[in-house]
C-alpha cells in the first residue's frame, strides 16, 4: 500500500489537463471503445478522480448512457500506485453512488490483462467476449435488398428512427442512446438505412481507417431479422468501399451472437483471432 493520503472527489472540467496526462503518459489506461473520448464525459456526475495532495493520481468514469447501463469509459492510474490501491476507493464511491440512485449494470470490455484482474478481484462477472472479423477484398455473394426494402444513405433526420431500430435489435446492454448515435453519425465514413413504406427497418454505420472502414454498427429490427436486410446493408457497404478503392472492412460482434457471425462469414469475413472479455456487475 502506498503511504499517502488519498481522497476521492468528483472530476471537474478543471481536471482535464491532469486526466489527459494520465491517459497519454501512464502505462495503465483502460478506455472504452466509444465514439466519445473519456474527456468528453467530464461534467458527468459519475466521473471521479483520486487525489494525493494536489496531484490527480487516478480517474474513473462510468456514466450511464443509456440510463441503467454504465460502461466503464475510463480507468487510469499513475505508475507509483498499485492498481487495486487506485481502483478500490474510486470503485467503492462509484458503486455507492449508483446504488443510491437506483439499479444499473456496470460493464467493461477488457483490452488489457491487468484490468481484467482488477475486475475479477472486484467480483465482476464474466459475461461473454467481443470477437473481431475482417473482410479484405474476398469473394462475396452480394445481396440485393428484399422485396419492398429500399437502401439509401442515412440522413440526420433519420436519427430518432435509427434509435428505435437500435433498441429493437439489441438487448439493453448493447443499445445506443440518441446522443451516442448522433456522435457516431458525425464521424461516419458511410452510413445507410433500409426502409419500407412504413419506416426504417435497419441501418449500418461505418467509420473510416487508413485501410478501409470499420463496420461499427449493423442493426435490424427484431421482426425483420432473418429476412436478408442485414446482408443487403453489408453488401451495400462492400460495394461502396470497392468503388472507392478501399476494400477492407473490420467488424466486431458478441461471441454469443451466432446469427451475426454466420452473416459475416457468409459475406467472406474471417476471424482475426482477437477476443476481448466483457465483464458486468449488477448494482
Amino acid at each position: 500500500m502506498v503511504a499517502i493520503d488519498l481522497q476521492v472527489r468528483r472530476a471537474t472540467q478543471a481536471d482535464q489537463r491532469k486526466i489527459a496526462s494520465l491517459m497519454y503518459f501512464e502505462p495503465r489506461v483502460h478506455r472504452h471503445l466509444d465514439w466519445r473520448g473519456p474527456l468528453d464525459w467530464l461534467g458527468s456526475p459519475h466521473y471521479w478522480v483520486l487525489e494525493g495532495g494536489a496531484d490527480v493520481l487516478a480517474a474513473l468514469a462510468c456514466p450511464q448512457d443509456p440510463p441503467g447501463i454504465a460502461w466503464i469509459r475510463l480507468f487510469t492510474c499513475t505508475a507509483p500506485l498499485e492498481e487495486m490501491d487506485a481502483w478500490t476507493p474510486l470503485w467503492e464511491t462509484a458503486r455507492e453512488t449508483i446504488a443510491s440512485q437506483g439499479r444499473a449494470t456496470v460493464a467493461a470490455i477488457c483490452m488489457h490483462p491487468w484490468f481484467e484482474r482488477v475486475l475479477v478481484d472486484s467480483r465482476f462477472d464474466f459475461d461473454q467476449q467481443i470477437i473481431m472479423l475482417e473482410w479484405h477484398d474476398a469473394p462475396a455473394a452480394l445481396h440485393a435488398p428484399p422485396a419492398g426494402i429500399t437502401l439509401r444513405p442515412m440522413r440526420p433526420a433519420d436519427l430518432p428512427a435509427v434509435v428505435g431500430v437500435d433498441s429493437s435489435a439489441f438487448e439493453p446492454l448493447w443499445q445506443n442512446s440518441f446522443e451516442a448515435l448522433r456522435k457516431a453519425y458525425s464521424q461516419a465514413l458511410y452510413a445507410a438505412v433500409a426502409e419500407t413504406s412504413d419506416g426504417l427497418v435497419g441501418y449500418q454505420l461505418s467509420t473510416g481507417n487508413p485501410l478501409g472502414a470499420h463496420l461499427a454498427r449493423l442493426a435490424v429490427r427484431q421482426e425483420s431479422q432473418g429476412t436478408g436486410v442485414g446482408a443487403a446493408l453489408v453488401s451495400d457497404l462492400i460495394r461502396h468501399l470497392k468503388d472507392r478503392g478501399r476494400p477492407h472492412i473490420t467488424v466486431n460482434t458478441q461471441s454469443d451472437n451466432l446469427a451475426s457471425q454466420a452473416l459475416y462469414k457468409r459475406m467472406g469475413f474471417v476471424l482475426t483471432g482477437e477476443r476481448y472479455p466483457v465483464f458486468t456487475y449488477q448494482v
